[in-house]
């Protein structure tokens, strides 16, 4: 078994890059940007009106005007209009240009109109006042985004302003989910008292979901004829396998054989942690990455959550979050392993505590649905005190 650390940096040596792709602007949140978004015109592109209200020339203010005629209105949307007469006033809306010849707007509830004449009832007002100068966000050519951002929904809106219906993304994996075990059954079945229904697949497609990648479920049979057949057609099109199972050395643990008929690099089988030991990850002579999980609900989640998210995001350029957090009471821990402890998080006193969640063993799903967080407590102690800060991945 290896040692925590030499796993992660041997999983990051083997960062990938897939290329780029141009996908729709509206299928884009959560991609990594590729080409830097550029104003094709000032933003905005115009004195706009922030209020509803009138627009006067403020010069007719400053001379004592208080009572304007109203001219007409200027609607979000349609031409410039122009002040006739500058102690007059134009009624206008919020998002509409300002008028040619005014230079402030006096929104309503400042305002009095009676028979087509509008009252302000202030005692003095700024020029400019409620308009959003042209250009003062951006001017024409000026970089919006830069390329290697991950597209948030703030972002489309941006790109969208600057006329691009398609953009530039990086081309993510594509990824298989391969659960083991004819003890499996789907989860639509009524499972017999030695069967159990598929979980691990579907928490593995959703968690990749979370990425922006839309993996494809398989079920492998303990058979190890059938297994390799349906894996050497699968590594022939996807770029990751991440399989949920028979990577320990149990008798019908064939995985480990089957990945060698396939020629696989073993890069490592086998990590000193909990839950997790058995990991293996290895490569195909195609280049094909394997992520071989431990079948118990915890240690797929946890393998899936520290090395292939770390793998997949180093690959996309994106920074996991540094943190740390204190455990909220003390811990005692005697395994000469690394602890990947399942915790749910609080603040005190401006402190992030994290507090082991109660679990009966790896395969307990109703307390890894209350994690939120996994804390990591180093194999070469046995007491852990709640003075020190341990390193912590959100989950």
């Amino acid at each position: 078994m290896i040692a925590v650390s030499e796993a992660l940096q041997l999983v990051r040596a083997q960062v990938r890059d897939y290329g780029t792709e141009e996908v729709e602007l509206i299928q884009s949140t959560g991609r990594i940007l590729m080409q830097d978004i550029v104003a094709d015109r000032a933003y905005p592109p115009f004195n706009r009106v922030t209020m509803d209200g009138i627009a006067i020339n403020s010069n007719a203010f400053s001379a004592g005007k208080r009572s304007f005629k109203i001219e007409g209105v200027q609607a979000a949307g349609q031409p410039q209009q122009t002040l006739i007469d500058t102690e007059n006033c134009l009624e206008v809306m919020t998002g509409a240009m300002l008028p040619s010849k005014s230079d402030a707007v006096i929104p309503y509830e400042q305002c009095e109109i009676v028979n087509g004449i509008a009252t302000v009832n202030l005692d003095e007002i700024s020029t400019l006042q409620n308009v959003h100068l042209e250009g003062t966000d951006s001017k024409q050519g000026d970089i919006l985004v830069t390329a290697g951002h991950k597209i948030t929904s703030a972002i489309i809106g941006l790109i969208a302003a600057s006329g691009l219906s398609k953009v530039v993304v990086k081309r993510l994996p594509k990824v298989a989910v391969c659960a083991t075990g004819d003890e499996l059954v789907e989860v639509d079945e009524q499972p017999l008292p030695h069967q159990i229904r598929q979980s691990n697949s579907y928490m593995l497609v959703a968690a990749l979901q979370a990425e922006v990648i839309h993996a494809q479920r398989y079920h492998l049979r303990d058979d190890p004829q059938v297994m390799f057949e349906e894996l050497t057609t699968i590594t022939n099109y996807y770029d990751v396998v991440l399989l949920s199972g028979a990577v320990s050395k149990g008798k019908f643990d064939h995985l480990p054989n089957v990945l060698n008929r396939l020629n696989m690099e073993t890069i490592f089988h086998g990590i000193a942690q909990r839950p997790g030991k058995p990991f293996l990850f290895g490569k195909l002579p195609n280049e094909v990455l394997i992520f071989g999980f431990p079948g118990n609900p915890a240690s797929t989640f946890v393998c899936y959550q520290l090395y292939f998210k770390t793998w997949l995001h180093q690959s996309l350029g994106i920074s996991l979050p540094f943190m740390k957090a204190f455990l909220s009471k003390p811990f005692s821990f005697k395994p000469n392993l690394t602890l990947h402890a399942l915790v749910t998080l609080s603040y005190n006193e401006g402190k992030l505590l994290a507090t082991p969640v109660e679990t009966s063993t790896s395969g307990d799903m109703v307390s890894l649905a209350l994690a939120q967080g996994i804390l990591s407590l180093p194999a070469e102690r046995n007491e852990f005190s709640t003075d020190e800060a341990f390193d912590l991945q959100l989950v």
